[in-house]
């Protein structure tokens, strides 16, 4: 029993310190190459000042945002499969995602004009704007699936029926939009990790920070809700009332990564499949385990895209899809 007990934290520690291995590489790699040394001295503030630039001002930011998305994400999806019993429910699949980028690119649309001239307060207000858009998708995909029940096929169909809606309204506005506009706002759709500053950092911090250690807190509810709706009545829990919670929860992770990191979808289908592989379905170690494969795989994606045709750069969603597609194909072929 207690093998069982220090396994899954064996398995996070080992994550852990993957992440850190890849965070320590990524910082070397990129068009201005720097050297391991180099890169430690400038952390402790003894670099050159080009270094530090390239460091402090764009890698940095960059990569600590593409593990809050991770995180987020993964999460997110966890929080969907267990909520849904449905092990193909992601965020980016069900339409979560395309709901939150409609809501994003309507905001930059009416308020901004252009997306490359955000204002302070319009950074912070884009995952307010996402959770709107988020959260209309996830209704809509609710009310639609709703048939004496949700069954897990109809959610999935539902989704993908509400995914292309929103992605045919994307498509509608980003045609309105200037040229400049138009491929920027296409390139970030398909994921792209655009704010590279450290106030997108600070913008999608606070969700991150607040609805995964609130995620976790509700862990066994999501353990409770895998037994059947009945079971779980029958165990005395308030069952639309918690899925309604869980689902917000979900959707708030979604929406704030969608607003930051645009639209990345299967990285919330695939982290909680490996992260349930190694570490087992009881969700009070699923979620933190999911987080940490999240931040991993995006980080590590993240790494690929800008180095492997630099100095130019693949979307990261374009990396995370490459991966999670297959993955899906996969999981689709086993579903009876």
């Amino acid at each position: 029993m207690l093998m069982k007990q220090k396994k899954p934290l064996f398995i996070m520690t080992v994550i852990a310190l993957l992440i850190v291995v890849t965070f320590f590489i990524s910082l070397n790699l990129g068009v201005i190459r720097i050297a391991p040394f180099d890169v430690i001295k400038t952390l402790f503030g003894n670099g050159t000042e080009r270094d530090a630039l390239v460091l402090m001002e764009f890698r940095l930011p960059r990569m600590v945002i593409a593990l809050l998305i991770g995180a987020g994400l993964a999460v997110s999806g966890a929080i969907l499969q267990g909520v849904s019993q449905n092990g193909l429910a992601d965020p980016g699949i069900l339409g979560i995602n395309a709901g939150a980028g409609l809501a994003v690119v309507l905001f930059i649309f009416f308020f901004q004009g252009t997306h490359t001239a955000l204002g302070l307060s319009s950074i912070f207000v884009m995952p307010f704007s996402a959770l709107v858009g988020g959260c209309l998708a996830a209704f809509l995909i609710y009310v639609l699936a709703w048939k004496k029940g949700v069954t897990p096929i109809r959610l999935i169909l539902v989704g993908i029926g509400v995914n292309a809606a929103f992605g045919a309204a994307l498509i509608v506005f980003q045609l309105k939009m200037n040229p400049r506009d138009f491929m920027q706002a296409t390139v970030w759709l398909s994921g792209s990790i655009w704010g590279t500053n450290w106030k997108f950092v600070l913008a999608i911090l606070p969700w991150i920070l607040i609805f995964i250690p609130f995620a976790m807190f509700k862990a066994r509810y999501l353990n409770i809700l895998n037994l059947g709706d009945s079971v779980a009545i029958g165990l005395g829990a308030a069952v639309e009332k918690e899925r309604r919670k869980l689902l917000f929860i979900s959707v708030a992770l979604a929406g704030s990564c969608v607003a930051a990191g645009g639209g990345i979808a299967f990285l919330g289908l695939v982290a909680p499949h490996l992260a349930r592989r190694l570490v087992g379905p009881k969700h009070e170690v699923l979620l933190p385990a999911s987080a940490l494969m999240g931040a991993l795989l995006l980080l590590v994606a993240d790494t690929i895209g800008r180095n492997l045709l630099a100095p130019s750069e693949i979307p990261v969603g374009l990396v995370v899809s490459a991966i999670g597609a297959p993955y899906f194909i996969y999981l689709l072929m086993k579903t009876n």
